[in-house]
């Protein structure tokens, strides 16, 4: 009989740890960096899904979700890659959400991700080279590729009425795509690049590169680099010798910490971010309000929606291992189905239990095409009053 107990009782426990189960969300993000004043937000937006989840306990039969943070750095691949391997190996993470800059999210992808087999959803990794990049179908991302924001650049900058610019990138996957789609799309619009050259992250000195750019010349200055580091320096040096004074701002670009450091020698300035008018995006706003953080920050959006994907498809696969679930992003991304907007995931959540099937519209309007990236809309920006302000959607 004693033995008959304790076998029911141990058929209990597990039966208990099976409703419990705990699934764990990497969020690897440049909380250090180029970019670490737009990661906050970021990591925020990809902690608010998983709160949301967590007050419905709909996930997977009452699974709890975590959110373990790691940093990215940006720039650095190889700490890119140990904080990867640290949330796979160590923390036993069931997805990542990340990374950010495209260098680093390239390389986690091939040396981490698709080795160990785990789904990975970047909010802001922008380089049209991921768009063919060897994934095994685990790598997706709901920001689009740079190949469309070099056609919204042309666009602004001839509406614009500016006909030459010089151009300076960021030595790396991200800048290097991003100036390539930049020069292709603007040449073809009748415009001219004047020069299309690389500058690097960290430096104290960023003369020489100033100089160059000033020598060659144009209507304005493309700075396709960060925010918080070289593309932030050189536009300081060349607002200092009067090399340009007007400014072509990038989604690497935006954030608020360039216009408060540049101050309103800024003004007048001209970008791009990711970004859409759509009811989703107001609904995220008043969510990320409540929460304490910005909703309407670069890649806040998107990294919301990367967080909620993840468990939309775990959802639809009934299960939280990635070769199981990594079939299903594009399923729920996507049409047909019932429209989930953000503040919707249990109620979402709920409907894939009992059979149906959602199209996850979220924070971002996501719709995820091609290997699994976002179609594109843009929030076009105009630095007004010290400050990034909008003036319209592409």
């Amino acid at each position: 009989m004693r033995k008959i107990f304790l076998a029911l009782i141990s058929s209990a426990l597990l039966s208990g740890t099976a409703l419990a189960e705990e699934v764990k969300i990497g969020i690897i993000l440049g909380f250090t960096g180029p970019i670490e004043s737009l990661t906050p937000d970021m990591g925020a937006g990809a902690e608010l899904a998983i709160a949301e989840v967590n007050g419905g306990s709909a996930l997977l039969g009452g699974a709890s979700v975590s959110g373990v943070r790691a940093d990215s750095t940006c720039i650095d691949s190889a700490a890119a890659q140990a904080a990867a391997e640290r949330l796979i190996t160590s923390d036993k993470v069931n997805a990542i959400m990340g990374a950010d800059c495209s260098g680093v999210t390239g390389a986690i992808l091939a040396n981490v991700a698709v080795p160990n087999g785990v789904v990975m959803i970047s909010p802001s990794a922008t380089s049209p080279g991921l768009s063919t990049a060897e994934d095994d179908g685990l790598f997706f991302r709901t920001a689009p590729s740079d190949a469309r924001q070099g056609q919204v650049v042309a666009d602004i900058l001839m509406d614009q009425g500016y006909k030459s610019a010089a151009l300076t990138y960021t030595n790396n996957d991200y800048g290097k795509g991003l100036a390539d789609s930049i020069e292709s799309n603007f040449t073809a619009s009748g415009g001219t690049i004047t020069i299309n050259a690389g500058h690097e992250e960290g430096k104290g000195d960023y003369s020489a590169e100033v100089a160059a750019l000033a020598q060659a010349g144009g209507d304005i200055l493309i700075v396709a680099g960060y925010l918080d580091q070289g593309g932030k320096a050189i536009i300081q040096g060349s607002l200092d010798t009067g090399a340009f004074d007007v400014f072509y701002l990038p989604d690497g670009m935006i954030g608020d910490s360039l216009p408060a450091a540049i101050g309103s020698s800024l003004d007048g300035s001209i970008g791009a971010v990711p970004g859409t008018d759509s009811p989703g995006a107001s609904m995220f706003v008043e969510l990320a309000s409540a929460a304490g953080f910005k909703g309407d920050g670069p890649f806040a959006p998107e990294s919301y929606d990367a967080a909620a994907l993840i468990m939309l498809a775990m959802q639809a696969a009934g299960s939280s291992n990635s070769q199981d679930f990594k079939a299903k992003v594009m399923e729920v991304a996507n049409a047909p189905g019932k429209k989930v907007y953000p503040g919707d995931l249990n109620a979402a959540l709920k409907y894939i239990a009992n059979g149906g099937d959602v199209d996850y519209v979220g924070a971002s309007a996501v719709e995820l095409i091609g290997p699994g990236e976002s179609a594109g809309s843009y929030r076009e920006i105009l630095v007004d009053g010290g400050k990034n302000t909008t003036v319209g959607y592409r």
